[in-house]
């Protein structure tokens, strides 16, 4: 028996899953492989289960893996041989550092101090300030929800790295987290990829509105100016803030630059929140839909394709988005659905990205 055991599999695995798991046959991968599939059924909850054999396998050195393939539920064990290395500090630390300098020059070129005179710089250096660090604090704050979500659930992440962008209207492509490990249910994809939007909407709705009762209520010039777009929280926000329904009347919201920050932090948030792709909407589809979500992801881009007639940018979107979507990776437990109260997270999710969503985010009136 035990000649045949090893044939088979590690006699370590049958020990294993004879609590949770009923095995019809296991297959060793070919020469050179180091992945063990298990077919078969389970008896327990594939929750349950997973929360059983993982540290087990983790312990042999294995990393386990719950799909559905022709009807039958699959356990793959592959041999972790590529652990996440520590995290670098000094790089998320430079990064920072330049993409302060890369915020508040745009600003200053693009809104303030185009000709970059001293005596512009002079005048316009504390509004881009105004504007830098309360939009550097959203996106840091963003990218730290989903590093802390993901440390709660012990999946190695690298620290948030902000990224400079001189020369273009913010100053930057935002902040991103590298995952460095599969994570381990649909329930943490979910809370993961939801920590981010929520943690910096905390920040950005105080700083809207503040910014907004710093602004003022102007007529609009003939031309020579650009308009932010409007979301429907955008607009909501604005109400509460003045009273009536902007732009109306000859009448527009001339933003202080806190308040720009501040719009632009729902538009990172809707950005993110798109249900395509590695974005953090997208997470949250799959935590949903599972492959399904794909289909989502069509009409995303068939959305983006129409919208970029009107704004171009949108077009680069549709290009990341087809790029980086079409394969989503699942959680190692792809077996365990969310239940009803984590259902009802990831729908009120994919609402605030309809909410927060800028179908023409800026306008030039020439």
């Amino acid at each position: 028996m035990e000649s045949s055991a090893d044939s088979m599999g590690p006699r370590w695995l049958y020990a294993l899953l004879e609590r949770v798991f009923a095995v019809d046959d296991i297959t060793l991968g070919g020469p050179g492989s180091q992945t063990i599939r298990v077919r078969g059924r389970f008896l327990v909850p594939t929750r349950d289960a997973f929360a059983y054999l993982e540290p087990h396998c983790r312990h042999q050195g294995y990393a386990c893996a719950f799909r559905r393939e022709d009807g039958s539920e699959t356990v793959y064990l592959v041999k972790r041989t590529n652990l996440p290395g520590a995290n670098r500090v000094w790089l998320p630390a430079l990064l920072a550092i330049l993409t302060v300098i890369s915020v508040v020059f745009s600003y200053l070129f693009f809104w303030e101090a185009p000709s970059l005179s001293w005596d512009a710089i002079q005048i316009g250096l504390p509004r881009a300030l105004m504007f830098a660090l309360p939009l550097l604090a959203i996106l840091s704050t963003h990218e730290m929800g989903h590093y802390l979500m993901a440390r709660h659930y012990k999946i190695a992440v690298s620290f948030p790295y902000l990224v400079p962008f001189p020369l273009s209207p913010f100053g930057t492509m935002g902040a991103v987290i590298r995952m460095k490990d599969v994570t381990p249910n649909r329930r943490a994809l979910l809370l993961v990829g939801a920590a981010g939007p929520l943690a910096g909407l905390l920040i950005t709705l105080p700083v809207l509105v503040i910014g907004l009762s710093l602004s003022e209520l102007q007529v609009p010039p003939p031309g020579g100016y650009v308009i932010e777009g409007n979301s429907l929280l955008y607009w909501g926000v604005k109400y509460l803030v003045f009273g009536r329904w902007l732009p109306a009347a000859n009448l527009d919201v001339f933003i202080h630059p806190m308040a720009f920050a501040g719009w632009a932090g729902l538009l990172v948030t809707s950005m993110n929140l798109m249900p395509a792709g590695q974005l953090d909407g997208g997470h949250i589809a799959y935590a949903l839909l599972g492959q399904k979500a794909r289909y989502v992801m069509y009409a995303v881009l068939a959305v983006l394709l129409v919208l970029g007639i009107w704004w171009q940018g949108w077009w680069l979107w549709a290009v990341l988005v087809f790029i980086t979507g079409r394969n989503h990776p699942g959680p190692s437990d792809d077996l365990s659905l969310l239940n009803p109260r984590e259902r009802t997270l990831a729908v009120a999710l994919l609402v605030l990205f309809v909410l927060t969503f800028t179908p023409l985010p800026m306008i030039i009136v020439m």
